[in-house]
């Protein structure tokens, strides 16, 4: 994983251990308990019905976590995601894609549900 200076990650963050150096973390950013940070997942373009799940292959994306962003406790953050600079992501949710900056994302999976002015 790469940290930025100032960042805040609590101890019962959950962080996939198949691939942490795709996990990016920028400055002053609080990852709170509970958070799991998920750079894998079954590619299940290929599933057919009667074919065991675990028979998928893994895909492996990215996570980036921009400056100054807050991710709520119990939050879930999946595989190629970008959570933009200043974003806070409510408690328990689940973000499916890409935040852009200064906004509150909330929910499963997570919506915008408020922005910022700079």
């Amino acid at each position: 994983m790469k940290i930025g200076m100032g960042t805040k990650i609590a101890a019962t963050v959950d962080v996939d251990q198949s691939a942490p150096e795709l996990i990016t973390i920028g400055n002053n950013v609080w990852v709170t308990r509970g958070v799991m940070l998920l750079c894998h997942q079954r590619d299940l373009s290929q599933y057919e019905v009667g074919k065991p799940v675990m028979d998928c292959e893994l895909i492996y994306k990215p996570i980036v976590i921009k400056n100054g962003a807050h991710i709520g406790i119990g939050s879930i953050i999946m595989p190629g995601v970008t959570i933009g600079e200043g974003a806070v992501i409510g408690a328990g949710s689940v973000v499916t894609r890409d935040i852009p900056p200064y906004c509150v994302a909330v929910g499963a999976p997570a919506k915008v549900i408020k922005t910022f002015e700079k």
